[in-house]
């Protein structure tokens, strides 16, 4: 009874506007003075119940609602689904299954899924993360609400810390990374670094930040303790753009189909940042063959079967990944290996690779996935589905015909061919 009279309130409201309204636009058109009352009032009349909208005392009246009345509908639909069910039934259909609950501050929050957005970012990033953060929300993170973690080598001033709050639906942490993970470690002869720098004809050869960067990201983030209770992570980067909606719990969807590793952008690496990676990786395996996986993607990485590395890797930029494979016995012995060996300073080795590499040999291909129907975008290339039916399906405002997946230096090609997966229409066009 008290569902139905919250309608009835509801419709009256809405026929007040709409009557004010209808008054406010012929007072307008003939000029007369009361034409302003009419607007003001109108509009707070649907400020005031916009804010009441929203108000614990209305979610409390729902409830009273629903215990007097159970078989009635909350916001149902014309055949009698409920909005609970229609997106129960898209999850299902997209083999997505959660529960998902209200917090106590009333935003929605995936209660089996211990995720969180992770973020290496600068105070001077400040505008680009926001518009980055912002389209996050809007895309994805407005309706699933998982928490971020932003991470910085120096503190964070506060007005970076206030925009950020004002566009987050969710709860935002943000850590100071130890000096001693961006830093030299007591083994690299900074001399030697030094003369590296000076004399790479490589992008970002000649700087230092950006080997600690690549360093950190590599074997360091995940161990932040603002990171210990989570399980799974989505990387978040400044200038970085979601094409498309994604409307399915992509958190929930790897650990439902134990998936490890995600990626939507495949790249070759430049060779002369990673000399000697390759063969410092080998002489890894060598001594510990036993993390070598069966069935692993040894065959995507190298066009020899291990005896040369042919440069293809996941651009982790954007990735969705396992912060317990980072935290395997395996991994960390490898980042062992490679931090003794100096290459991230010495050359100017990047955690794309490494991830990528650690994720194709220690984990069986099943567990590592493409999603083509992410829309991505990192200067400067696109992932834009190329399946029409997913272009329009989740919104999408990317050029297909700008889409990098299937062009020559990328490498999602060998993975369709690695995997013996089926192209979508049209990929040839990029390959002629």
């Amino acid at each position: 009874m008290g569902l139905r009279l919250g309608k009835r309130l509801t419709r009256l409201c809405l026929l007040l506007i709409a009557v004010l309204g209808l008054s406010g636009v012929v007072l307008y058109a003939t000029g007369h003075e009361m034409t302003t009352y009419y607007v003001d009032s109108t509009k707070d009349l649907v400020d005031s119940y916009k804010d009441w909208w929203n108000t614990e005392e209305k979610h409390a009246e729902e409830d009273q609602s629903l215990q007097a009345d159970p078989e009635t509908d909350l916001k149902g639909y014309a055949d009698g689904t409920t909005l609970a069910d229609s997106e129960e039934v898209q999850q299902e259909e997209q083999g997505i299954t959660g529960v998902i609950e209200d917090n106590k501050n009333g935003n929605v929050v995936n209660a089996t899924v211990k995720a969180a957005f992770v973020s290496l970012v600068r105070n001077e990033d400040l505008a680009e993360i926001v518009k980055t953060v912002t389209n996050l929300e809007e895309r994805f993170n407005g309706k699933f609400h998982y928490p971020y973690v932003f991470l910085n080598n120096e503190p964070f001033s506060d007005p970076f810390k206030e925009a950020i709050r004002e566009v987050v639906s969710s709860d935002v942490k943000f850590g100071l990374i130890p000096r001693e993970h961006w830093s030299f470690p007591e083994w690299i002869d900074q001399e030697r670094a030094a003369e590296v720098r000076a004399t790479a004809d490589y992008i970002y050869g000649d700087s230092e930040s950006y080997r600690h960067m690549c360093r950190y990201e590599s074997g360091f983030f995940w161990r932040h303790e603002l990171m210990e209770k989570y399980d799974y992570y989505w990387r978040v980067e400044p200038s970085t753009k979601l094409h498309c909606d994604v409307n399915y719990d992509v958190f929930q969807w790897m650990q439902d189909n134990n998936k490890v590793y995600g990626f939507t952008v495949s790249i070759k690496e430049f060779e002369s940042t990673i000399k000697t990676l390759w063969k410092t990786t080998m002489n890894f395996t060598k001594e510990y063959p036993e993390y070598l996986a069966e069935n692993n993607m040894l065959d995507y990485i190298s066009n020899d079967h291990g005896e040369t590395y042919n440069l293809c890797h996941f651009w982790s930029n954007f990735e969705v990944a396992s912060l317990n494979f980072w935290r395997s016995e395996a991994y960390r012995k490898y980042f062992e290996h490679l931090d003794k060996a100096g290459g991230f300073f010495y050359e100017r080795w990047g955690d794309a690779p490494v991830h990528s590499i650690a994720a194709a040999l220690f984990l069986p291909s099943e567990q590592v996935h493409y999603f083509p129907e992410i829309g991505y975008f990192h200067h400067p290339f696109n992932n834009c589905p190329l399946d029409q039916d997913i272009w329009h399906k989740n919104k999408c405002t990317c050029s297909r015909m700008l889409d990098f997946s299937f062009q020559g230096y990328s490498c999602t090609k060998e993975y369709y061919d690695f995997k013996k997966m089926k192209k979508p229409d049209g990929w040839e066009m990029f390959r002629s």
